[in-house]
């Protein structure tokens, strides 16, 4: 009863709870896949990718599958768009109550734990280690991001990680450079916040509040964590795990940093970057773009400062495979995982989905060469390619990364001292824990 209890607090995350959830253990116990499909059999196939992919993603989606068509003459790939990654989530584990599911689909990288925990997801590792994949060949923290308790669930596929997008005309005539250490930080502050009568006139930059994917990586470059190594226990609260917190406090009350919380915040902070009320803002290296397309100055971009540490989080999503699809449709979705996530299409893919190529041999062709030439503002990323690192990989994250999320609100909204909350906080991620247990 224990384990049912378990998979019961897990599914209730993305909205199955009682009697379904317990539907859930009972229809996910089993092998579900079979025995291995013959690898050379083209007798014709239909599968299903189901996705999260926006509109905008759709051409690179169409031409990735009209590739796979000339490979696979056989395969049919039908695309099923699902809403949005909690949508999407919600509707994988309908399926697999129904037994019903696809052969392959994207997963949010914060939720793959949760999934492959509970065992919907398919190892990949027979298949790669019968074709040879090349895993040396993917940047190590990305593949990571798809890999739980050492067994390779998935390959990343869109990608993105925060980055400090800046105005690089201002930053220049003020003869100053994004900091690159906590260090730089209260001077580049003090040289590019405009503050009159107590008021601040423009920001020196500004992070995000709305998404614990922004600050996750200030709590580990300011030597802190989350949870203790085993994931047994709650750190968050203390002193190393606040450092960031605690100065985020003091640099809103001084005027020089921004952040945003909320319905809006996200387009609230691009305006004000845009009509030059924030000098530098941290977000998504998937919007770098809309930066570039809209700016009437020069924008630059920057990873994001560190101290004991300088790392990134992952974000976006990945491709994985169902581990209750029929033999000859794992066959079929693992040859489609390869396709989408090889390096032959990685530029032409992160182009076309505005996202990261996620193929170090990628970097290097000529296509690769183009690239970085047309966009040189992706360098910053790929400079520090190897510091772009997983999220923090435990099946209740989705649940407790709510909880001091709700610290970051009181603080930005209300002015909240956050250090008694973060403590009142922690009590409650450790119960989740041990319910968890």
């Amino acid at each position: 009863m224990k384990e049912n209890r378990k998979t019961i607090l897990k599914w209730s995350q993305f909205g199955l709870t009682g009697a379904v959830a317990l539907s859930l253990v009972a229809c996910s116990s089993g092998s579900g896949g079979g025995a291995a499909a013959d690898p050379d059999d083209d007798t014709p196939i239909t599968i299903q990718y189901w996705h999260a992919h926006a509109d905008n993603q759709m051409p690179g989606v169409e031409y990735m599958i009209e590739e796979f068509t000339k490979k696979y003459p056989h395969i049919t790939v039908e695309p099923v768009y699902q809403g949005g990654y909690a949508d999407l989530h919600k509707k994988l584990q309908a399926a697999v109550v129904a037994n019903d599911v696809p052969a392959v689909t994207n997963v949010e990288v914060a939720s793959l734990p949760n999934f492959a925990d509970s065992g919907t997801f398919a190892d990949l590792t027979s298949w790669i280690e019968r074709d040879g994949t090349d895993l040396d060949d993917f940047a190590e923290g990305m593949l990571q991001a798809y890999a739980y308790d050492g067994v390779q669930y998935g390959f990343p596929l869109i990608v993105s990680t925060s980055v400090f997008v800046y105005n690089k005309t201002l930053l220049d005539e003020l003869g100053v450079k994004p900091p690159e250490t906590w260090d730089e930080i209260e001077d580049f502050m003090k040289k590019v916040a405009v503050i009159e009568n107590g008021e601040t006139k423009r920001y020196a930059f500004s992070v995000p509040g709305w998404d614990t994917w922004y600050y996750d990586p200030w709590v580990i470059n300011g030597g802190g964590s989350i949870l203790n190594d085993d994931h047994t226990e709650v750190t968050i609260h203390n002193p190393e795990s606040m450092r960031y917190l605690l100065n985020f406090k003091k640099w809103q009350d001084e005027g020089y940093m921004h952040m945003g919380f909320g319905r809006g915040a996200s387009d609230i902070m691009r305006q004000m970057f845009l009509d030059g009320q924030i000098a530098m803002v941290q977000h998504s290296s998937a919007v770098i773009k809309t930066y570039l397309e809209n700016a009437d100055f020069e924008v630059g971009v920057a990873f994001i400062p560190g101290d004991a540490e300088r790392i990134s989080n992952i974000g976006g999503a990945g491709i994985v495979m169902m581990e209750k699809a029929k033999a000859n449709e794992k066959e079929a979705a693992w040859k489609f995982i390869e396709h989408m996530t090889s390096a032959e299409h990685n530029i032409r893919w992160a182009e076309l989905v505005g996202y990261l190529p996620t193929r170090k041999s990628a970097f290097t062709s000529e296509e690769g060469e183009q690239y970085f030439q047309n966009q040189p503002q992706y360098a910053a990323v790929f400079d520090n390619f190897d510091s772009v690192m997983p999220r923090l990989q435990h099946p209740a994250y989705p649940e407790f990364s709510n909880v001091y999320k709700e610290v970051i609100g009181e603080m930005v909204l209300n002015g909240a001292d956050p250090e008694p909350l973060m403590q009142d906080a922690a009590v409650k991620i450790q119960e989740i824990l041990e319910d968890y247990r």
